[in-house]
């Protein structure tokens, strides 16, 4: 394809938007715009990955550093949208929202009475815990909602150091929204000084540590005011007990017990649904360097940028194109730049585009009967003759030409 046919426009500063370094070397290359909108040539590189999805070892192929589980794969990166629990020791991988991980006891203790003890201005577990001397760990933490489907009172009970996983409670129970003070008073719940001791009409819900856990603090109902020492199954009882918290950084694993890891990410692939345009992103996060793109042969799309210096002695053009024509009619895909511009500024736009190979058409070594060839991942280039490249059948041969000494 020609340059001038995708109408590539490159940059030479990046984006005052830039959120990242791969967004900013694909809007100087001319790939998408700084609305992150696809250009031409972005299209033409997702072309070229679409054809390889069918591969049955598609990332590896493309050489990212994904993560996955049997469903998703994910690109981990700062700027990424989802948040992924990961292990780096078995590889076990999972969406935060719904990531497990081996859960254990803050102690093991026989359960004592519970105690009625005053608490005030302790409606939150920080404060409770520094105003009674006692870990997190030691607290129940209550949370209460409304089912939408039928306007059910629900009671969620997590250990005072965890959080609530919204997703794994929506999978037990359905679509949910936050309680009003008028239905939390309905229930006989107090906000701030809240637990499932005595409460009526309600679902409760227990996160599965709960019942492992003796001897808890937990609200009494009654404002100001909390009770000591409470257990599961002595003091109340839940219609639902499960996992309903989220996993953290350095929990343990599910699978072998090393410690998990918090990772952004963006997904790269639902089953054998994939997300391209993330991919390409991904891509050029992986693969650049401060010149700009250095896309591997697999992932570039095109095979070949092909160049020509104008001369003044020899039609260079016209030998360009005949270079271009036959390595098409082999099948292999060339960008040939045929602007009739400076040197200095196809090299540069040759390298932000990272092609893997250059091949360069100039006056003085065509006299020689040679052509300049740079693969775009080495410093030097080489000299290759026009023999050798009418000689390439297939893109093998164009691979073995870029490993061979001047020819």
């Amino acid at each position: 394809m020609k340059y001038r046919d995708l109408q590539i426009q490159t940059q030479r500063e990046f984006p005052s938007n830039m959120r990242t370094a791969g967004f900013g070397w694909l809007v100087r290359a001319g790939y998408i715009t700084r609305e992150n909108v696809l250009l031409p040539l972005g299209n033409q590189a997702l072309a070229r990955l679409r054809g390889l999805a069918d591969q049955p070892s598609f990332f590896s192929l493309l050489g990212l550093p994904v993560i996955a589980n049997r469903q998703e794969t994910f690109f981990p990166i700062a700027t990424g949208s989802i948040e992924v629990i990961h292990c780096p020791s078995c590889g076990y991988t999972s969406r935060r929202g719904i990531a497990q991980f081996r859960k254990l006891p803050f102690s093991r203790e026989e359960p004592l009475p519970i105690e009625k003890v005053l608490t005030p201005d302790c409606n939150s577990i920080e404060a409770l815990a520094h105003y009674l001397g006692v870990p997190k760990e030691k607290t129940a933490k209550a949370l209460m909602f409304t089912r939408s489907a039928d306007g059910k009172f629900i009671f969620v009970v997590v250990r005072g150091d965890m959080q609530l996983s919204e997703a794994k409670l929506k999978k037990l129970i359905g679509e949910f929204r936050i309680a009003t003070a008028e239905e939390i008073v309905k229930s006989g719940a107090a906000a701030g000084y809240a637990s499932p001791v005595g409460l009526k009409n309600a679902l409760i819900v227990v996160d599965d540590l709960i019942p492992e856990s003796a001897n808890l603090v937990a609200g009494a109902n009654e404002t100001g005011c909390h009770l000591k020492n409470t257990n599961y199954g002595r003091d109340y009882t839940a219609e639902i007990v499960a996992d309903v918290v989220l996993a953290n950084a350095g929990d343990p694993c599910p699978s072998c017990g090393s410690a998990l890891k918090l990772l952004d990410a963006e997904l790269l692939a639902d089953g054998k649904d994939y997300r391209f345009e993330n991919i390409l992103s991904a891509l050029a996060e992986t693969y650049h360097d401060d010149k700009g793109l250095v896309f591997p042969r697999e992932a570039a799309p095109f095979d070949v940028y092909l160049m020509h210096i104008p001369g003044k002695e020899i039609d260079t053009r016209t030998q360009a194109e005949e270079i271009y024509n036959a390595l098409q009619t082999v099948g292999i895909s060339v960008l040939f730049d045929d602007r009739d511009e400076r040197a200095g500024v196809k090299f540069n736009d040759a390298d932000l585009i990272g092609c893997p190979i250059r091949l360069t058409v100039g006056e003085k070594n065509l006299k020689a009967g040679m052509v300049e060839l740079k693969p775009r991942k080495e410093k030097e280039n080489r000299l290759v003759s026009l023999a050798s490249l009418s000689g390439i059948k297939t893109q093998t041969d164009l691979l073995d030409l870029m490993t061979s000494k001047t020819s």
